[in-house]
């Protein structure tokens, strides 16, 4: 078995799964899960009764569900129906299991949560704040990583303000910031720390998270000087941006004759700072 397959743990049940490196996203074998949930003698009749009413009620779950070939008890590899993880909070929904209650009172929850922190914003960082300290990430971190989050929101607003498009436009001009910063795309750093769909500004070190801030409050000032006019324009002042805080990074090395970019990621980063308080 490869880092990029695994075998997930549920109540002692084995729940087959498989990490997308290119989508970066995880798949789970649903008769698994439909396994799981029910405790069905006969998981694979279950999913395919449920999967055709779920079909003629015209959900997207079914209409999206992709396949991918699973090994089996026998050793063999079949082709088996796979959810990603929110196709995966959707077939919960869509089971009536005592098993299943907990993740529906919790998809409910988070939900209401969402619907407070719009109406207050504030209610957000504070549960933010306590995210973090429960991940055991120390309070100097932690203000660190919010104020990033604030240089970040400067940035996305004033690409927006440039007609720059979520998703994909972001993505490029980010990887174009941060290649010009730390000499990785965004998906070679995250590979660097070993890390698959967590986010990279958690695993970074203080040293790492102020460049990165450089980078893009640089890349944010520059932006409102120069007013764009095109995406390619804006790439350019992206790489702009990444490449004064890259040149920092490099006298920073120089000078102390260390590299900056880690390997590490957080849970190694604060176990690293307990030893030495230790």
């Amino acid at each position: 078995m490869t880092k990029d397959t695994a075998i997930r743990l549920f109540n002692e049940k084995q729940i087959r799964s498989h990490w997308d490196n290119d989508r970066e996203k995880w798949y789970f074998s649903i008769v698994d899960v439909v396994g799981v949930l029910t405790e069905s003698g006969n998981p694979n009749n279950y999913w395919k009764v449920l999967k055709n009413r779920l079909k003629k009620e015209g959900s997207e779950l079914v209409t999206n569900c992709n396949q991918l070939k699973m090994q089996s008890t026998d050793g063999k590899y079949y082709k088996t129906d796979v959810a990603d993880t929110e196709q995966l909070f959707r077939l919960i929904q869509s089971i009536p299991s005592p098993k299943a209650e907990p993740f529906k009172i919790w998809l409910s929850r988070v939900g209401r949560e969402r619907i407070d922190e719009i109406e207050d914003p504030e209610k957000g960082i504070d549960r933010l704040m306590e995210t973090y300290l429960r991940k055991g990430y120390s309070k100097e971190w932690i203000n660190q990583r919010l104020k990033s989050i604030e240089v970040r929101k400067d940035l996305t607003d004033e690409w927006e303000n440039h007609g720059i498009q979520k998703g994909n436009e972001f993505a490029l001009l980010t990887d174009e910031i941060t290649e010009a910063w730390s000499g990785f795309t965004t998906k070679q750093y995250k590979n660097y720390k070993d890390l698959k769909k967590e986010n990279l500004r958690d695993h970074m070190t203080n040293l790492e998270l102020v460049l990165n801030m450089l980078a893009e409050a640089t890349t944010t000032e520059i932006s409102k000087e120069k007013n764009p006019k095109t995406f390619e324009d804006s790439r350019k002042i992206a790489n702009q941006g990444g490449t004064i805080a890259g040149n920092t990074r490099k006298e920073i090395e120089e000078k102390t004759g260390k590299k900056v970019i880690s390997r590490q990621n957080a849970k190694q980063i604060e176990q690293k700072k307990s030893n030495q308080i230790e």
